[in-house]
């Protein structure tokens, strides 16, 4: 087996989000691929819940955008108008994905000690569509050698074999395509955004790979019902190394997106 740890880190402690309210063992596949298994802790639904749906918040919507959101609905209720703006999802099915993924950027970011230089939601010019890349992008710019983690988000009401083969033929399908779909996207909008060194940073990358100074680390990520557990243990299956699986087991993963959603709309 791959040593887990080497691929995703440690599950974070206290007084991280995950870390308080999740419980997290690791084991292998039957096929040996390396599984991590994160579980709500007693009386933990509600506080993980808050803490998504901040998160939600923030990979949506920048602190400048919420701030310029509120001028303008000031502005248009004082003529009598209310304000079209939409900035989450209204698809269920997006709104689904989206809550994986936001889940999956946020543990890495913690357990590999990595950062996510770029919220990519913000970005997206169609809320309700899916956006298209790698759901999570996580860099480790200072190790050596230099170390992107791909990560790829699955969020399935009810738990199959399906989704565990969906989950590995995507990440199978990043790892052949080599460098990340994404690297260009996260450089890009850094550049945009003034921040030129980070940008340089994550830009080099592409040469780092070329020269063979690149570590590409793979993380799938399936949140669903309580025995999503097993499905992956039974039909994890591939021969790229560093690649592992976190599942995520909760007991009304619907309600759950339903309700975070309803919070973070109240926080803007």
């Amino acid at each position: 087996m791959n040593d887990f740890k080497k691929i995703i880190g440690p599950h974070p402690k206290a007084p991280h989000p995950c870390g308080m309210h999740l419980s997290a063992s690791d084991a292998e596949s039957k096929h040996l691929v390396p599984h991590r298994m994160l579980d709500e802790v007693a009386s933990g639904s509600d506080a993980l819940a808050k803490s998504m749906t901040n998160w939600i918040v923030n990979h949506h919507v920048s602190p400048e955008a919420i701030e310029r959101d509120m001028l303008r609905r000031e502005a248009l209720a004082r003529q009598g108008f209310s304000d079209p703006t939409v900035r989450f999802p209204q698809s269920d099915k997006t709104r689904k994905g989206n809550w994986a993924e936001i889940l999956l950027a946020e543990y890495v970011a913690a357990s590999c000690d990595t950062s996510i230089p770029v919220y990519r939601l913000r970005y997206n010019p169609n809320v309700d569509q899916s956006m298209k890349g790698d759901d999570v992008l996580a860099f480790d710019l200072d190790s050596d050698p230099v170390r992107i983690l791909v990560g790829e988000a699955k969020f399935r009401t009810t738990p199959s074999k399906q989704v565990v083969l969906e989950l590995i033929e995507s990440l199978v399908r990043s790892h052949s395509g080599n460098i990340p779909a994404s690297l260009q996207f996260v450089a890009d909008r850094l550049f945009e955004s003034g921040n030129n060194i980070l940008g340089e940073k994550v830009a080099s990358c592409n040469n780092l790979f070329a020269q063979g100074k690149l570590r590409l680390d793979y993380v799938g990520l399936i949140a669903s019902g309580k025995t999503m557990h097993s499905y992956v243990t039974a039909h994890a299956q591939t021969s790229v190394n560093q690649l592992a699986v976190v599942s995520l087991a909760i007991d009304d993963p619907a309600a759950t997106v339903t309700r975070t959603f309803k919070d973070a709309k109240l926080l803007l």
